[in-house]
């Protein structure tokens, strides 16, 4: 039985088509199939406001990526925890896979720069919503595992999700800098910070990177590490020493 119908795809111009080209390369991933990419990235705000138009949102994908997601996390800590309880792997797998961090990890690759909104969605800060923004990021999974299987949506959940899984505790991964300076920028500011890799150098087994954050208009900083992740938490502390200090101001 079809789990997803490719007639319910909404319409896929040139424009659309070339920018979601930009987005693949972000991701490191191809779709054979672009227009399923296309409806994991459509709110359905968008389609409310297009009555006429023939499409569906990304909702029944949202869906079905929750679960593979879920299947991914759980054979990838397995492997990494093996001697992890059940309790354990539990507690881990729910860190991940919920709202918070898949937002996060959707704010990396700028999905909201991508998504598909109603104007009243957009109006009220739809791309830069926790909850659009980790739907959209299930829906891409659903989408990868329909277009290419199995094996390569694991690889690419593995790849992003790895670097992320602390070997030697069972504290949530996204209990970090990042995590903490992200709240406090939609609490205050009513933003998300920008993370933009400035160089990366030396060997492949020996890299450095480079990173700056922006946020807030007003808030700078840089970090470097052996990973993006690692660059990107480095910033992310510098930032809110920044936050901080402002705090300490008379």
């Amino acid at each position: 039985m079809e789990v997803f119908s490719l007639e319910t795809s909404p319409p896929l111009s040139s424009e659309r088509r070339e920018k979601l080209r930009q987005l693949e390369a972000d991701l490191g991933v191809s779709f054979e199939d672009m227009s399923l990419l296309n409806t994991a990235l459509t709110h359905r705000s968008y389609v409310n406001e297009n009555q006429t138009m023939a499409g569906g949102d990304n909702e029944r994908l949202e869906f079905l990526g929750d679960a593979v997601l879920e299947l991914c996390i759980s054979d990838l800590l397995l492997q990494i925890h093996p001697d992890h309880t059940e309790g354990g792997l539990s507690k881990l797998r729910a860190s991940m896979v919920n709202e918070q961090p898949l937002a996060l990890l959707a704010d990396t690759f700028r999905l909201g720069e991508y998504i598909l909104l109603g104007k009243g969605e957009e109006i009220s800060g739809g791309r830069t919503k926790p909850s659009i923004l980790a739907d959209a990021f299930e829906a891409i999974l659903a989408a990868l595992y329909l277009d290419r299987g199995f094996e390569t949506v694991h690889r690419f959940v593995e790849r992003i999700f790895v670097p992320l899984i602390g070997t030697d505790s069972e504290d949530p991964f996204y209990r970090d800098y990042k995590t903490a300076l992200q709240e406090i920028c939609q609490s205050r500011f009513k933003t998300i910070p920008r993370y933009t890799l400035l160089h990366e150098y030396g060997p492949d087994h020996e890299k450095i990177f480079h990173v700056r954050l922006t946020a807030a208009a007003f808030i700078a900083a840089t970090g470097t590490g052996r990973n993006k992740k690692e660059a990107e938490q480095a910033a992310a502390r510098k930032a809110l020493e920044q936050i901080e200090s402002m705090d300490d101001e008379p």
